[in-house]
């Protein structure tokens, strides 16, 4: 694993505190994801970003977003807030969260207004300082937003009233929070207009669709039009699992295998998170 200095990246609120320990990551580190068809590691940085993640259930969207989750896990300078509805998926990195919510719609709520409350003063520290964006020794640490299966708190569980909140509160979320230092990774296996919006979609700087059924769906999490030059992910086969096409801002699509992370390599991750997150 490598390592950091702590005085360019490590957030401190006063002076003298305790720097990274040896071995730590950072959230500003490139993430490594796997490898692309000319067997060159893909990397991607997601601090100021956000990702956004689709496909159908077993193509491989949750090895992605373990992959991201796994190294903010072994980051001390990154606060992680996960919100899984399934309680699976995510479960296994509670040991190490800010916050972690399961499939409790009202605490989903109260968890996401109190990131756009931070959001807010870190808007106003920008205003006052006169920056673009936060920047380590600001006094604010990177927060990391992981939201597994969109679809569920956008029109299964809760009220309508509440379902339209919580689409609200995610997009000024992921609008906002790339300046504020607060990244958004968020994924569905229901790509469609009415889970993941063309307004939300293209506030996302990175886009990593899985096997889809149509040439739709991947257009709605690759960007409109992809499918008609040529690439889509209903042309990745049903058994080439973990294989997506990732798309960043402004680029081409850049197909992909995911590295895979199995259960027991997690739980080793964890346990070597908690260790470097009590050092820290």
């Amino acid at each position: 694993m490598s390592s950091f200095n702590p005085k360019s990246v490590f957030p401190r609120r006063t002076p003298g505190a305790t720097p990274a320990p040896k071995g730590a990551l950072s959230i500003y580190d490139p993430i490594y994801l796997g490898l692309d068809t000319r067997g060159k590691r893909v990397r991607v940085t997601l601090m100021y970003r956000n990702i956004l993640i689709g496909g159908e259930p077993g193509a491989g969207k949750s090895v992605a977003q373990g992959n991201i989750v796994a190294h903010a896990a072994l980051c001390t300078d990154v606060d992680l807030v996960l919100i899984d509805g399934k309680i699976v998926e995510l479960l296994p990195y509670a040991p190490v969260a800010k916050q972690f919510v399961g499939n409790d719609m009202r605490k989903a709520l109260r968890v996401l207004r109190d990131l756009q409350t931070d959001l807010d003063e870190r808007y106003l520290h920008l205003a006052r300082t006169g920056r673009k964006k936060i920047v380590p020794g600001d006094g604010f640490r990177a927060k990391l937003l992981c939201i597994d299966e969109l679809a569920y708190f956008t029109v299964t569980v809760g009220t309508k009233d509440q379902q339209e909140e919580f689409r609200v509160l995610v997009r000024d979320i992921v609008a906002r929070g790339r300046a504020a230092g607060i990244i958004t990774v968020a994924s569905t296996q229901r790509p469609s207009a009415d889970i993941v919006p063309t307004s939300l979609r293209d506030l996302f700087g990175y886009r990593l669709a899985f096997r889809c059924a149509t040439d739709s769906s991947s257009d709605i999490i690759l960007g409109t039009g992809w499918a008609s030059q040529g690439h889509t992910a209903v042309d990745i086969e049903p058994e080439a699992l973990g294989v997506g096409l990732l798309r960043a801002e402004g680029g081409f699509p850049r197909r992909l295998k995911t590295a895979l992370l199995e259960d027991h390599h997690v739980n080793q991750i964890v346990r070597r998170a908690a260790h470097l997150r009590r050092a820290a």
